[in-house]
C-alpha cells in the first residue's frame, strides 16, 4: 500500500511551518547528517520521490547529507531470476562468489545509480560511490555466527573506514552516495550489511546525526507504544529484557555504534511517512524515536 499524499495546506500553515523550520536550518548548516536509506521509501515510487527531494532541499540549505543505501529486495529479485536461492543466517545473506557478483551489480551498478539520478532530477549534486572506491569501507570477514556451523562466504564487518573520499566530494558540494560493499584482503570485495556500514561510517565522521529509515513508527515499548527518546542505557535495556528484538536489534545496534563513535543523536525513523527527513530535521516535535547518549526522562 502506498503512502498518501498530504491534504494540501493553507498559506498560513505553510508559513508556520517554514518559521518554525528557521532555527533548525540554522543549526544544521553545515553539518554532517548521515542517512541509511532503506525499507519501503526505496521501492514505493512517491516515497522513492519524497526522499530524493528532502535531500535535495537540505543539500540547498547548507546540510551535508551522506546517504548509505540497501537493497537486499533487488539482489534477491535478480538472484531468483537467474535461478539462484537466497539463504540467510540470522539474517544475514550467505555470499558465495557468485553471489557477491550479483550483490555488486544490483547496489554499484543499479540501485546506487538509480538513487543519485532521482536526487540529481531535483537539482541536488548527488554522487555514487562504493566501500570500495578510494579505500573507504576497509573489511574483514564476519565472524561465525554463534551456535551456527555454516560459513557466511563474502560477508563482511567493518574493520577500517577512511573517510577522505567523502570530504573530497564534499568540498565540492556533491552528496555522497555510498554502497556498502567493502574492500577485504587484497581488494576483494565483502558484502556489508548496510545498517551496519551506516552506522561505522556516521562514527567515524562525527555525523551530528545518524537516521535510519525502517517500515515501522520507532521503536516500541512492551505496550507497543512509540517511545520518543531514549538514552544509550535505556536502549540497551529493552533489548535485554526482549521488549526490542528481531530485526530491530541490529538496527538500535548500529544507532549505539554512532553514538558510541561520537555521534550526539541517533533517530529511527518511518520511512513510510511522506517527507519524514523534513519532518524530523525542520520540526519542534520531530517524528520516531531518538537515541542519546545522555539519560531521556519518563522511561
Amino acid at each position: 500500500m502506498e503512502a498518501q499524499l498530504p491534504e494540501e495546506l493553507s498559506s498560513e500553515q505553510r508559513a508556520k511551518i517554514l518559521a518554525e523550520a528557521l532555527p533548525y536550518i540554522r543549526a544544521f548548516h553545515g553539518k554532517r547528517i548521515l542517512i541509511k536509506y532503506g525499507g519501503s521509501a526505496m521501492t514505493q515510487e512517491n516515497l522513492k520521490r519524497f526522499f530524493a527531494e528532502d535531500i535535495a532541499l537540505l543539500s540547498f540549505i547548507g546540510v551535508k547529507p551522506i546517504i548509505v543505501h540497501g537493497g537486499g529486495p533487488q539482489i534477491g529479485a535478480l538472484l531468483k531470476k537467474i535461478g539462484k536461492e537466497s539463504r540467510f543466517v540470522s539474517g544475514l545473506r550467505v555470499t558465495d562468489a557468485e553471489t557477491m557478483d550479483v550483490v555488486e551489480m544490483v547496489l554499484v551498478a543499479k540501485v546506487n545509480k538509480d538513487v543519485v539520478s532521482l536526487i540529481n532530477s531535483f537539482g541536488g549534486k548527488a554522487v555514487g560511490i562504493s566501500g570500495r572506491d578510494g579505500g573507504l569501507i576497509k573489511a574483514k570477514k564476519a565472524k561465525r555466527i554463534a551456535g551456527v556451523d555454516e560459513d557466511l562466504g563474502l560477508v563482511g564487518d567493518v574493520d577500517k573506514i577512511n573517510p577522505e573520499i567523502i570530504s573530497c566530494l564534499e568540498s565540492s558540494a556533491f552528496i555522497p552516495v555510498v554502497a556498502p560493499v567493502g574492500a577485504g584482503p587484497g581488494e576483494k570485495p565483502f558484502n556489508i550489511n548496510a545498517d551496519t556500514a551506516a552506522g561505522a561510517l556516521s562514527a567515524s565522521l562525527k555525523t551530528e546525526k545518524f537516521i535510519l529509515l525502517t517500515d515501522v513508527p520507532g521503536v516500541l515499548d512492551s505496550d507497543g507504544v512509540m517511545i520518543s527518546s531514549l538514552s544509550e542505557e535505556q536502549a540497551e535495556d529493552l533489548i535485554t529484557k526482549g521488549v526490542v528484538s528481531g530485526g530491530m536489534i541490529p538496527k538500535i545496534g548500529c544507532c549505539l555504534n554512532a553514538l558510541r563513535g561520537g555521534v550526539p543523536k541517533a533517530h529511527v525513523i518511518d520511512g513510510r511517512v511522506p517527507h519524514a527527513l523534513l519532518l524530523e530535521m525542520l520540526t519542534d516535535e520531530g517524528i520516531g524515536t531518538e537515541i542519546v547518549r545522555e539519560k531521556a526522562p519518563g522511561i
